[in-house]
């Protein structure tokens, strides 16, 4: 019987046996055993992995960090960073005839291309991003094309790296990708893990990235020369060697200049006033001017809390309509900067006013830096103070009942994910729990002209709670140092520093009463603040009423609509 045709696969030579490896699959030439060989690669695996999830975790974190949105950057960075890996595993089948060399070129450029990744978009960030235009969104650009290329490189890895172990010594398809999977889902656990309890509080994300970047190229190179080199020839060694040594050398004079181009990039960002740049175990804390007659502007990890031109105007309206009543006891969530509380402070019949706030570094730097601790009138330094350096929502769930007349929630806008949580019905709940009867709650709900809906959602999500509320708004009139930014709070996550398009034109806030809808009226009889008045107050009301969402939904933990 005359058999039937079948072509050989592709590769295969000509008469060689129906699944015969292809000729360049023969056994790699090893000067150690086997098992050792194995071992040595799936050690590769486990550390190559442990710097690809830092890499994205990184990208993640300082795209966050700059832009705002972390579930926004996230989405980005991964999902990107995903569908690349599926393209560099296809590309990567090409490579399999030169799997020792490619994997050696591929890791030398993953390192150089990832440890340089942060450095990367923090300059972007800070010399590109206030000019307008595609300028604006260059950082933006340049993380959809990291997130690619380093995409495209870590999918590259595993199929070299099959092929690298299977040349060592043949076995089954299935048992191979079990153990080459389990050594790079052990590597991911540690990276993930190594990224904020030891690379972040320790390094720092430029410096951390730079070091990553480092043990990427030597354990890449440390296989391919070592284990592997009997399958390269003298040139490719050569070659491949100078490489790995030109990449460490850009790294380690990176990470010597880390600190002077942080300063410079930081000069870009906030300006020639700079002042002070802390960072704290929570944020990075920069303060500018405050000197000279210059006005004081505060950031919280990139982004203005206060300008010294127009802060009194925006706390004044944050706290002074809610201090018409009774007021001996007064709760402040937030506010580590001492201005709400100034202005508590300020009024007569307060006799204890707590404040809550996640940061003791700002609460320490507001109360020993002398600008800021000038501006807040030392607010920290009042026996009736007393400061809980905690978060607000944890806080307020052990908080005692019925204690507050005031509860003022000094807070960053609710469009920044960390943020979402303390604007939530459940927060409102809780908030509702201390006030005591006849107590009122004031929030700052972002700016009510350029983000309507969002100030809504925060009327209705209090009237979730069980509140009653009374909306207002007033204009930010201040404007930063001839630059046309705004010196008031940041719209919608809280403006990035040096982000002039995203400058509000008025602060929305919703005063909200416990037992009934609080009056809109600044007291009588104590000394009228420096910016509001009642009758431009009251015209305020009238202008947020007349510009009311209907129909916006509540804000809820599990379903936050920010």
């Amino acid at each position: 019987m005359i058999e039937p045709y079948a072509p050989a696969p592709p590769g295969a030579q000509p008469g060689a046996p129906p699944g015969a490896p292809p000729p360049w699959r023969g056994p790699a030439r090893l000067s150690v055993r086997p098992d050792t060989g194995r071992l040595l690669v799936l050690v590769c695996v486990f550390v190559c992995a442990a710097c690809g999830l830092v890499y994205e975790l990184e990208l993640v974190a300082l795209a966050s960090y700059l832009m705002g949105d972390s579930v926004t950057q996230a989405s980005v960075v991964l999902s990107v960073m995903v569908f690349a890996m599926g393209l560099g595993s296809l590309v990567a089948k090409r490579l399999r005839r030169f799997a020792a060399a490619g994997f050696g070129v591929l890791e030398a450029t993953l390192a150089l291309v990832g440890g340089c990744s942060a450095m990367a978009l923090y300059a972007a960030f800070a010399w590109t991003g206030d000019r307008g235009g595609l300028w604006a969104d260059g950082s933006r650009i340049l993380l959809v094309a990291f997130s690619l290329a380093i995409g495209l490189l870590i999918g590259a890895e595993a199929p070299l790296l099959m092929e690298l172990i299977q040349r060592i010594r043949r076995q089954d398809a299935g048992g191979a990708v079990a153990d080459l999977f389990a050594a790079d889902y052990v590597g991911a656990l540690v990276g993930g893990l190594a990224f904020p309890f030891l690379l972040l509080p320790f390094l720092g994300q430029l410096t951390s990235s730079l070091l990553v970047g480092a043990v990427n190229v030597v354990a890449g190179a440390a296989l391919v020369l070592g284990l592997f080199r009997r399958d390269l020839t003298c040139r490719a060694r050569c070659l491949l060697l100078v490489a790995n040594i030109a990449v460490l050398g850009v790294l380690a004079s990176a990470a010597v200049l880390v600190d002077d181009f942080e300063r410079a990039a930081r000069q870009a960002v906030y300006g020639g006033d700079m002042r002070v740049a802390v960072q704290t175990g929570v944020q990075e804390i920069v303060l500018t001017g405050g000197a000279d007659g210059r006005p004081l502007d505060l950031y919280l990890d990139g982004r203005l809390r206060f300008a010294g031109r127009d802060e009194r105007r925006y706390h004044e309206a944050l706290v002074q309509p809610a201090m018409s009543g009774p007021h001996a006891h007064v709760l402040i969530l937030g506010g580590g900067d001492g201005l709400a509380a100034r202005e508590a402070l300020g009024r007569p019949g307060v006799r204890r006013v707590d404040v809550v706030a996640p940061d003791p570094g700002l609460v320490r730097l507001a109360r020993t830096d002398p600008a800021l601790a000038g501006l807040n009138g030392h607010a920290f330094g009042d026996p009736r103070v007393r400061v809980a350096a905690e978060d607000a929502f944890q806080w307020l769930r052990g908080a005692p009942l019925a204690t507050y007349d005031v509860v003022v929630a000094d807070l960053p806008d609710p469009g920044i994910t960390a943020s979402t949580k303390l604007y939530s019905q459940e927060f409102y709940g809780l908030a509702r729990r201390v006030l005591a009867p006849g107590g009122r709650l004031v929030v700052h709900a972002g700016p009510l002209t350029s983000r309507p809906r969002v100030f809504w959602t925060v009327e209705a999500t209090l009237r979730a709670a069980g509140l009653h509320t009374a909306p207002y708004r007033v204009d930010g009139r201040g404007t930063g140092r001839g630059t046309g930014r705004s010196g008031g709070r940041g719209g919608g996550p809280d403006r990035i520093a040096g982000d002039a398009s995203r400058a509000p034109r008025d602060w929305g806030f919703v005063l909200a009463g416990a037992d009934a809808r609080p009056p809109m009226r600044l007291d009588a009889h104590a000394r009228p603040p420096r910016t509001l008045t009642q009758a431009a107050l009251t015209a305020d009301a009238r202008a947020a009423e007349a510009n009311r969402v209907a129909g916006v939904p509540a804000s809820t933990l599990v379903h936050p609509r920010y």
